[in-house]
């Protein structure tokens, strides 16, 4: 039985998994997924887990490179936006909500989570430790 960490299997085991430049998208409950891509849903409620939550248990674990989130969540969203930004400590790229979802099915795994927050979702791209 594992005592620390992500304690999810599926989650675990999905980020042990990833390679150099592959990622993950950790997704508010209403973004929709492309149905060819896995989804690992951890939503209980509404507001819970938050993507926040979520982000700082994930960035435990894995070794984020570049992350990118959308640019309305910069527009409607600042002060959840900055956290993100200031917590993931890696170039943060913007783009269109468009353009976002348009990089969901080259995405290894969307995490939904409850956060009833419009436009928060975070790709995060897996960087290499050597």
């Amino acid at each position: 039985m594992k005592k620390s960490g992500i304690l999810h299997g599926e989650l675990s085991k999905v980020i042990a998994e990833l390679g150099h430049g592959q990622s993950i998208v950790l997704a508010d409950y209403g973004l929709p997924v492309p149905r060819e891509v896995r989804v690992i849903d951890l939503a209980l409620k509404v507001g819970m887990p938050t993507v926040f939550d979520v982000l700082e248990t994930i960035l435990e674990e894995m070794y984020v490179e570049s992350a990118v989130l959308a640019a309305p969540l910069q527009e409607l969203h600042p002060q959840l936006c900055a956290r993100l930004c200031e917590r993931i400590a890696a170039p943060v790229t913007f783009v269109t909500h468009e353009e976002f979802k348009n990089l969901l099915p080259f995405t290894h795994t969307v995490v939904r989570t409850g956060e009833w927050t419009s436009y928060a979702n975070v790709l995060l791209r897996s960087g290499v430790l050597f």
